[in-house]
C-alpha cells in the first residue's frame, strides 16, 4: 500500500503519539483507533488491553463522561461512590494513582493513548493530562463548543486559550503535546465539506498559536466519496500553505451521522471510510462499530471494528484506487474553504478573537446548528448524486465563490429524511451488493 505522508511531523520525538503516527505512516501503515470509554478502571484497562493486542497498527482511547466533559464533577464523583455506569470514563475524579495503573502496563512506544472529551471548558481535563504524562488529546474552541450546548463562544475560546498553555507545559518534561481538532467533523452531516476544512484549520491555527505545535487536522466521511476526496486534498492543500509541510497530520473520521442499521449496511460504510482514508492519504481514521444504531459497543465490538479496519487498508492497491476525477471539485472545495479562513485571518492577529468576531459577524455559520452564537442563516442540502451544496450562504464570504442554488432550502420533513440519507443508502447498497 502506497499512500501520501502528508504533512505528518519528521521531527516528532520517538514514542510521542505524533511519533507513532509519522512511524505508521513511514511504514505505508494507517493508524487505526476506536472511540472507547468506560467509567470502570477495570474495564478501562481491559478495553486497552484488548485495542492493544488486536490485529491492527491502533492506538487507544479514553473517551470521558459527559458529567466531566460539561464540568459537573459533583456529578461524575456521586457516581463514581454510589456505582453509578457512566458513558465514559471520569478522569478527574478517579485518584490520579487509578488511572496510572490503568496506563503502566499498557502505554508505551509502541502503543500511545488519546483521550477524547468534548469539553468546551476543559482547563480541569488539561491538567490532569499534564499530571499523568498524557500527550494527546483533542477538541477545539468552535467544534467542542457549537454542537454540545450554550457555554458562549467567548467563554470556550477563552476556556481553550488557558487549556493550550496548560496542555504546552508537558514540553518542561520532554514531552511532545498533541492536540486533534474536532473541527471536521462539526455538525458533518450536511455541511458542504469547505466549512469544516476551514474550521479545521483554523482550529489547528489556533493551537499553534497558543503553544501547541504537533497538531492533526479531521475530516469527517460526508454524504459522497468523491467529494470527501476532494475535501481531504483542499484540507491538505490549505494546512500545507499556513502550517508548513511538517508538524501535522490527517485523520478520518468514519461517518458521525446516523448509521446503518443494518450490519451489512454499517460494514460497507466503515469500509468506505478507510478507503476514503487510504485513497485520500490520511494517515489516521476513527473507526465506529456495527452496533452503533442499535446499543452502546462493547470491547469486543470495537476490537472487531478495527481489526477489520486494519484489513481493509492492509489490501487496498493504489490501483483500486477510485477511478474519479476529484480535480475540479478539490480546486471548487479549496476555493470556498480558504475564502473563509483568509476571510476569518483578515478579522484580527488573534485567532481566537478572529473566531469570535467571524461567527459574530456571521463570517462562518454552520447549517442547522442552533448554538445561540451561530447565526443559524447558512443553509445546504443533498444534490441528486449525494453531494453537499449551499442553498443560502448568509453573510459568509463565499458570494461570487462558492455554487449558490437559494430556491433550494431544505423543509423540515426532507431535513429529517437527509439525516438518514446515509444510513438508508448504505442498508440498501449492501442489499444489492454493491461495493
Amino acid at each position: 500500500m502506497s499512500r501520501p505522508h502528508g504533512g505528518v511531523a519528521r521531527e516528532a520525538p520517538e514514542g510521542s503519539f505524533a511519533g507513532f503516527v509519522h512511524a505508521a505512516a513511514s511504514r505505508g501503515e494507517l493508524v487505526v483507533q476506536p472511540r472507547m470509554g468506560f467509567s470502570d478502571p477495570r474495564w478501562m484497562h481491559a478495553g486497552l488491553l484488548a485495542v492493544k493486542g488486536a490485529a491492527a497498527t491502533a492506538a487507544g482511547t479514553i473517551t470521558l463522561d459527559s458529567f466531566t466533559r460539561t464540568g459537573d464533577l459533583t456529578a461524575a464523583g456521586t457516581a463514581l461512590v454510589t456505582g453509578v455506569p457512566l458513558n465514559g470514563y471520569p478522569i478527574t475524579s478517579h485518584p490520579l494513582d487509578v488511572t496510572r495503573s490503568i496506563l503502566n502496563d499498557v502505554r508505551d512506544r509502541g502503543f500511545p493513548v488519546q483521550v477524547r472529551h468534548g469539553s468546551a471548558a476543559p482547563q480541569e481535563i488539561f491538567r490532569t493530562l499534564t499530571r499523568l504524562g498524557i500527550d494527546a488529546t483533542e477538541g477545539g474552541p468552535v467544534s467542542y463548543c457549537l454542537p454540545y450546548g450554550a457555554v458562549p463562544l467567548h467563554d470556550s475560546i477563552r476556556n481553550w486559550k488557558d487549556s493550550c498553555w496548560i496542555f504546552a507545559e508537558l514540553r518542561t518534561g520532554g514531552l511532545q503535546p498533541h492536540l486533534e481538532t474536532f473541527g471536521g467533523c462539526m455538525m458533518g452531516q450536511l455541511g458542504p465539506p469547505a466549512l469544516h476544512v476551514a474550521i479545521s484549520v483554523l482550529e489547528a491555527m489556533f493551537f499553534r498559536q497558543h503553544g501547541i505545535q504537533s497538531v492533526s487536522l479531521s475530516f469527517a466521511q460526508q454524504t459522497n466519496f468523491e467529494q470527501d476526496m476532494a475535501g481531504i486534498s483542499a484540507l491538505r492543500r490549505l494546512a500545507t500553505d499556513l502550517l508548513g509541510d511538517c508538524g501535522w497530520h490527517i485523520v478520518v473520521y468514519t461517518y458521525m451521522g446516523v448509521f446503518p442499521r443494518t450490519v451489512a449496511g454499517a460494514t460497507l460504510l466503515g469500509e468506505t471510510a478507510v478507503r476514503l482514508a487510504v485513497h485520500g492519504g490520511a494517515q489516521r481514521i476513527i473507526v465506529k462499530t456495527t452496533a452503533e444504531a442499535t446499543r452502546i459497543p462493547t470491547i469486543e465490538d470495537n476490537v472487531v471494528a478495527i481489526e477489520r479496519a486494519a484489513l481493509v487498508a492492509a489490501t487496498l492497491d493504489e490501483r483500486e484506487r477510485p477511478d474519479v476525477d476529484e480535480t475540479l471539485l478539490t480546486s471548487e472545495v479549496h476555493a470556498e474553504a480558504a475564502a473563509l479562513v483568509h476571510g476569518v485571518l483578515d478579522l484580527r492577529p488573534d485567532i481566537g478573537d478572529a473566531l469570535e468576531v467571524a461567527f459574530r459577524k456571521g463570517y462562518l455559520d454552520v447549517p442547522f446548528c442552533l448554538h445561540p452564537d451561530n447565526k443559524g442563516r447558512a443553509r445546504s442540502y443533498i444534490r441528486p448524486d449525494g453531494r453537499l451544496a449551499w442553498s443560502d450562504v448568509g453573510a459568509m464570504p463565499l458570494h461570487g465563490v462558492a455554487d449558490i442554488s437559494p430556491g433550494r432550502a431544505m423543509r423540515s420533513s426532507e431535513l429529517m429524511r437527509s439525516l438518514s440519507y446515509v444510513a438508508e443508502r448504505f442498508d440498501n447498497d449492501s442489499l444489492d451488493g454493491r461495493p
